[in-house]
């Protein structure tokens, strides 16, 4: 019998190795502490916020995931995930999952 993982997961893996391989190898990022991930939120400046992986398997995050995916596929413009809502839009939703 197969398990079937949701693409979005699917997603949220490959970023997370490419965020891995990225900050491995940039001596000028300040390390994410293990079992976190640095987002970058913004519509103009963006401003750079570590959170929990557990994020990644909350539904409203997921949605943040996808709407970054139609946006920018998988090359982020920040060099790490970038996430395009507002900062204020971010910050409640980080809230409510916390």
């Amino acid at each position: 019998m197969a398990i079937r993982v949701p693409r979005v997961l699917q997603s949220s893996k490959q970023i997370l190795r490419q965020a891995k391989l990225f900050s491995s190898s940039s001596s000028s990022y300040i390390d994410v502490p293990k079992g976190y991930l640095a987002v970058y939120v913004g519509e103009r400046k963006m401003k750079r916020f570590v959170v929990p992986i557990s994020y990644l398997k909350e539904p409203s995050f997921q949605d943040l995931l996808r709407r970054a995916e139609e946006e920018y596929g998988y090359d982020h413009p920040m060099g790490g995930l970038t996430i395009p809502c507002s900062e204020e839009t971010f910050i409640n939703l980080a809230s409510r999952l916390n």
